[in-house]
């Protein structure tokens, strides 16, 4: 018998929020996460983005709200600016008939405008983990009136240094609360805080055949480094993506492969942690409503990003672990749609592949780098659809006479044929320069590393960082650099 959300006793008002969403049905991971939530159970829920854990806490965090109570009730703590805003848009959404107040706050804002909106008595904070600690800190915020506490994709903090920051904040909320912890792993960071900070945890985990969608076909085609780029823009021209987003380990890759997609014709813009917060909102706004067709990523950028419509992902440099792989493809395939992922691999990283198939247990099809002459041909025939659907729509009287003259003037073939080039989009060829990129090695093959090169390794894939100290806060730019590299932890993503 499938369960349903009318089975799991919510209010009406909920309910009306659930429905109104669309929901039907619970996902696994909700399914076994709100009645536990519920019951007011700790909770560590092992399960990737895409799963709908949002909802698995955001449902059970919401019904124990009283809105009558004008203290914060409830945190949920998120790696990066974008999952952030993402969570509250979701929270907003389930709590909107039940008129809870939900408070996004996050570096790059400005933070007085923040502790305007704190006196207002938001119920929920959703935040980051540095801007948490500024207003805890500043005592702009207090939370001794918090009953739950969530903490979002703890391996992803674990990874971008937060770990302390997340125990701070952990020691100034009551020890009566509940914690819930969502992880895609757990490594032994995040389980000496479950045994630290929770209270005998129930643990809901999503199976590794659930965490990748299997509505995507999943390709990977083997290159050299110096040939990517154009492999990757004969497969634009052939698969003509109405959404894509093309994923760069570091930030020089983004902006270097924005550019050289623009200066070859594509609408293409990039998103990275250097990039100030309203020039990433704008370009994920552009992105969604289709004013460009490519949005070119770092993992980190694009944590958390829920955009509907996303028909094809290209993972122009391969992914560190099967984490962020199955992050990255989970972008497209979602509500039900299929989607197509890529992943471009030098001859030096196929044993990366091999992990990735093992551990989502699903296996990547070969697939065979196109030509130029096969870019060509695909673009041909789409130039030959679109006449075939012009003269199929029978509106051409106003046309007849010129072709009529054209046709007095040269042959049909020729005449048709010159139509034909004339729409066909041939391949650019626009020289472009991308700095090389080392190839990535797979983690089983590196347990021999030095632990101070492992960290190194750690930070590279969070965003292309080569120390903790060059990914500070913008926010905190200002102030002197004598504060210290401890200072600069606070990443990009607050």
């Amino acid at each position: 018998m499938t369960l349903t959300f009318q089975d799991l006793g919510l209010s009406s008002s909920l309910m009306e929020s659930i429905s109104k969403m669309g929901f039907e049905e619970p996902s696994p991971i909700q399914a076994q996460t709100i009645p536990l939530g519920l019951q007011n159970k700790d909770v560590i829920g092992q399960a990737q983005t895409g799963t709908g854990k949002t909802a698995a806490f955001g449902i059970p965090l919401i019904e124990k709200i009283d809105v009558k109570d004008n203290n914060i009730q409830a945190v949920v703590v998120a790696p990066t600016r974008e999952l952030a805003i993402q969570v509250s848009e979701e929270l907003y959404k389930i709590g909107y008939h039940k008129r809870s107040r939900v408070l996004p706050i996050y570096g790059g804002q400005d933070i007085n405008r923040q502790i305007r909106s704190l006196k207002k008595n938001p119920h929920i904070i959703v935040g980051t983990p540095g801007r948490l600690l500024d207003h805890i800190n500043r005592k702009t915020m207090r939370l001794n009136g918090v009953h739950t506490i969530v903490l979002d994709e703890a391996d992803e903090m674990l990874n971008m240094g937060f770990i302390e920051d997340i125990e701070s904040i952990l020691s100034n909320v009551p020890d009566d609360r509940q914690t819930l912890l969502f992880s895609a792993t757990m490594p032994d960071p995040i389980r000496r805080i479950a045994e630290k900070f929770m209270n005998d945890p129930e643990l809901v985990k999503v199976k590794a055949k659930e965490m990748t969608v299997p509505n995507i076909s999943q390709y990977y085609l083997e290159t050299h480094e110096r040939k990517k780029f154009d492999v990757l823009t004969r497969l634009l021209d052939i698969q003509s993506p109405e959404l894509a987003i093309v994923f760069g380990r570091t930030k020089r890759r983004v902006d270097e492969l924005s550019e050289a997609l623009t200066l070859r014709g594509y609408t293409a813009e990039g998103i990275h942690g250097d990039l100030t917060q309203a020039k990433r909102m704008s370009t994920l706004r552009k992105f969604k409503e289709g004013t460009i067709e490519v949005l070119v990523a770092t993992d980190v950028a694009a944590r958390g990003l829920d955009i509907s419509g996303v028909t094809h992902v290209y993972n122009f440099d391969v992914p560190q672990d099967p984490e962020s792989y199955v992050h990255r493809i989970g972008r497209t395939g979602r509500a039900g749609k299929t989607g197509m992922a890529m992943t471009f691999v030098t001859p030096r990283e196929l044993d990366i592949v091999k992990n990735i198939e093992r551990t989502t247990k699903r296996n990547m099809e070969r697939m065979k780098a196109p030509t130029v002459d096969e870019a060509i041909e695909s673009q041909q025939q789409m130039t030959v659809e679109k006449i075939r659907s012009i003269v199929e729509s029978d509106n051409l009287s106003f046309y007849k006479r010129t072709a009529e003259e054209l046709l007095e003037e040269f042959d049909a073939q020729v005449v048709v044929a010159a139509a034909i080039k004339f729409m066909t989009k041939e391949p650019n060829s626009v020289e472009v320069k991308l700095t090389e990129e080392a190839p990535a090695y797979s983690k089983s093959k590196n347990k021999g590393r030095s632990s101070s090169n492992r960290r190194k390794g750690d930070f590279n894939r969070r965003d292309g960082q080569k120390s903790r100290s060059s990914y500070g806060s913008r926010e905190r730019s200002s102030k002197s650099s004598s504060q210290g590299n401890n200072k600069r932890r606070y990443s990009n993503s607050k």
